[in-house]
């Protein structure tokens, strides 16, 4: 047995770094969240979702999220021309909640366009690849698990779906000092891990001047260049259909210059709470940073989509029919807590201050 599978995470992490070095928070980053082993999203021993977990999700929350978004699929089919075939992929889908939403309304309320869906899942976790395989189990006709990564050529008629990814995804920091970017790295200082600066990574640099990013003296900003690899490999996947972004984000002039972000967004949560420490416990506590529309929408033009559609997201819930779906849920004689539930729900989804104001949905579309 070798040592690696012996220490945890946090062991090998320090164990790695004082054999190679300090290294980049964008690869601590990935450590912590996607190690196979020990990663915060790959753990199959941890409740992340809920009351008892880290954060809670809109599908979690009620079922209006994924029932509106049936019927806004149901539109968009209509747009692309009611093919005989099309696709759904979402990406980062967790144990299926969403997606049994999706096709549980799509086969009562469309059985035509039901028949005719293919739905993929892209999920990196394979314990939320086991238990989202035990919730579609009713649907296997219609659901495939797949790596976005390795299908083979792009599709006619595919709507990308994701809901809370990006602001996963591994980044860079930078911090401008002395007249210079310098990168933020994870170093230590005996057992605790601690932020080292360092030379900037060369594509860092590139992406900055791309961007023509000026930042303040010690100002902190992070680098999501995996937001624009995953752009393009959307953009190359969709022959015609769109790519459909839920998550909570902010135009790039907003990150770099409202007061409260000049030290970056990233953030750390534990048990819903904000954790100040973010370098500790890695693959313990969910870490995030808010996206830059700006970004998405530059990628999105740069690998031929159009940006069609861009908002809060609880706006666009009640414009594509929530406050409907409300009444489909409740009026069947539905038990008294089945009412609750929905009615408790959609408060967090239409409410100015409910969950879903604090999120926002991009709609880019390739013709």
């Amino acid at each position: 047995m070798n040592e690696g599978s012996i220490l945890n995470l946090e062991d090998r992490l320090r164990a790695r770094i004082r054999r190679e070095g300090p290294i980049s928070f964008h690869d601590w980053m990935q450590a912590a969240l996607y190690d196979e082993k020990d990663g915060y999203y790959c753990r199959g021993d941890l409740d992340r979702q809920g009351r008892g977990g880290d954060y809670r999700t809109a599908p979690e929350i009620s079922p209006l999220f994924a029932a509106t978004f049936a019927r806004y699929f149901t539109k968009l089919y209509s747009e692309l021309g009611s093919p005989s075939s099309w696709t759904i992929l979402e990406t980062g889908a967790g144990t299926g909640q969403f997606a049994h939403g999706v096709l549980s309304s799509l086969k009562s309320n469309h059985p035509n366009i039901f028949s005719r869906t293919r739905y993929l899942i892209d999920e990196i976790s394979p314990d939320c690849h086991t238990r989202g395989s035990l919730r579609l189990s009713e649907f296997c006709a219609q659901v495939e698990f797949v790596r976005m990564a390795e299908i083979p050529e792009s599709i006619c008629n595919l709507i990308i779906f994701s809901n809370e990814l990006i602001d996963a995804f591994p980044v860079h920091r930078v911090i401008f000092r002395g007249g210079e970017l310098r990168e933020l790295y994870v170093g230590l200082n005996e057992d605790d891990f601690v932020w080292i600066e360092y030379e900037s990574e060369q594509r860092v640099i590139e992406y900055c001047r791309r961007q023509g990013l000026r930042l303040g003296e010690n100002q902190i900003v992070e680098i999501n260049l995996e937001a624009d690899r995953f752009v393009a490999r959307a953009a190359s996947l969709i022959e015609t259909g769109l790519l459909i972004i839920v998550d909570y984000g902010a135009e790039r002039n907003e990150l770099l210059t409202e007061p409260h972000r000049q030290q970056g967004t990233l953030r750390a949560f534990y048990r819903h709470q904000m954790i100040e420490d973010v370098l500790a416990k890695p693959g313990e506590q969910d870490l995030t940073t808010t996206v830059d529309w700006t970004q998405i929408k530059e990628a999105g033009k740069r690998f031929g989509l159009q940006t069609v559609r861009q908002e809060s997201l609880n706006r666009f819930l009640l414009d594509e029919g929530l406050l409907e779906e409300i009444n489909r849920l409740t009026s069947h004689d539905q038990s008294n807590a089945h009412v609750l539930h929905v009615t408790t729900g959609a408060r967090e989804m239409i409410m100015p201050h409910g969950m879903a104001a604090s999120f926002q949905i991009l709609v880019q579309k390739k013709i």
